[in-house]
């Protein structure tokens, strides 16, 4: 891929060119971001990559500022996001959109991550890259459940006491993992600390394996719409401008929805409880974690037994690093698998009733319901991925990506705009 496109970067200035020759930090930016060559056909889909980026920049600006202003102790941690709710210039705009960029976070990751399960960007030679995705979706996980517990209010604290009395039920270490985050006996100002200094940490965790993630996708490559790889210069555009600007268009649309939630709607997302001071003598009616938790919640209540529940909710997050070795099908994209695209929607939807009954009471029909839902998810991965991939009939598929574009027959001239000369033999992809 690397002769696509191929332009050098050349440093124009004396003081540029001594720079380069020492660490030539504008020849990885320009190969990397400039000159880089994508599929031509790349959707809007793929603009949820840059979203993600923009949000872990916010995320991380913003949380370095309001830890200027938090005090992680138990008596005082409710006073002082009131504190900077109410007295901090501009505080009230810095929680808001920390506490809703969180809510985005997760909004972009699940489309980023359906998309991936839709196209098979897990297939190889993307697993690792697929891979440390999973990572990331795993610390963001972590990360955002010690940043609900930090404002101490009572879904926070609750919160905080049921997941990790959740966490005792782990045989062998279980009480032991549950020891050291509480730092006492029992969830209190040692817990607060420990979450906290944990929740400053993980988002450089997060942007230290994103930095893996960007390098794995420019040795692999990128996926697109029709799962062929890139097989000449004319299957390809330069990254910049094209793919910048389709990336900035969509960041700035989905600011723009951002900014509505934050303005407008600033506690939609969130919990009224929580704007009450925990209180360890009184139990809220409903205990339920923030809505991009949810599937897993209705999951790990499916079942009676906690060490059941315990072990279903973490293998239903696992499950997905073993995606590119159960799928068993050569063809990537769902667009040309009839069977499996109607398998992936009823997925979608199970994942989404998930998260509706995870903010249910656990009772009657709905752990019923919980149940059914949780076998089709774990039946997508173990019996659909295998089983139909070895008995599906894919849809002829285009014999490269520019033929996907124009259609059969065409070819691009030198404006860049299709021609209806014969287009040169291709393989099938």
């Amino acid at each position: 891929m690397s002769s696509v496109h191929a332009n050098a970067y050349v440093p124009k200035s004396r003081i540029a060119k001594w720079f380069e020759s020492r660490l030539p930090i504008a020849g990885l930016v320009h190969s990397s971001f400039i000159a880089y060559p994508v599929p031509r056909n790349l959707n809007y889909f793929w603009t949820f990559g840059a979203i993600l980026s923009a949000f872990l920049g916010i995320q991380i600006i913003t949380g370095v500022w309001l830890a200027m202003h938090y005090e992680p102790s138990a008596t005082r941690a409710f006073e002082s996001v009131e504190h900077i709710m109410r007295d901090v210039n501009y505080g009230w705009l810095l929680r808001y959109a920390h506490a809703n960029g969180a809510s985005m976070f997760f909004v972009a990751v699940y489309v980023h991550m359906f998309r991936a399960l839709y196209y098979g960007s897990y297939k190889a030679p993307r697993e690792v890259l697929y891979i440390l995705g999973v990572v990331i979706y795993l610390l963001m996980m972590a990360t955002a459940f010690l940043g609900y517990t930090l404002p101490w209010g009572q879904m926070s604290f609750w919160g905080a006491t049921v997941i990790t009395n959740i966490l005792a039920a782990i045989p062998v270490v279980g009480d032991t993992i549950q020891s050291l985050l509480w730092g006492g006996y029992s969830v209190g100002n040692p817990t607060i600390n420990r979450f906290f200094s944990l929740h400053y940490l993980l988002p450089w965790m997060i942007a230290g394996v994103v930095v893996l993630h960007v390098w794995a996708l420019h040795v692999t490559g990128q996926n697109n719409p029709t799962g062929i790889p890139i097989k000449s210069g004319k299957d390809a555009v330069p990254f910049t401008p094209y793919a910048t600007i389709k990336d900035v268009f969509a960041t700035v649309v989905f600011m723009i929805l951002f900014a509505w939630f934050i303005f407008y709607q600033p506690n939609y997302l969130g919990h009224a409880d929580n704007y009450v001071a925990a209180n360890p003598a009184v139990t809220p009616a409903h205990i339920v974690p923030e809505w991009y938790f949810l599937p897993f919640y209705a999951i790990l209540r499916a079942v009676p037994s906690k060490l059941g529940g315990v072990i279903l909710m973490f293998s239903a997050v696992l499950i997905l690093a073993f995606a590119p070795w159960l799928d068993t099908s050569r063809v990537r994209s769902a667009n040309y698998r009839p069977i499996y695209r109607q398998f992936f929607w009823v997925f979608a939807a199970v994942t989404v009733i998930l998260g509706w009954l995870g903010s249910k009471p656990p009772e009657g029909g709905y752990v019923i319901a919980s149940q059914i839902c949780t076998f089709y998810y774990f039946a997508h991965f173990l019996l659909v991925m295998p089983l139909v991939g070895l008995f599906e009939t894919p849809k002829a598929m285009p014999g490269s990506i520019l033929e996907s574009v124009t259609g059969p027959g065409k070819q691009i001239s030198g404006s860049g705009m299709p021609t209806g000369a014969a287009a040169s033999p291709t393989t099938k992809g």
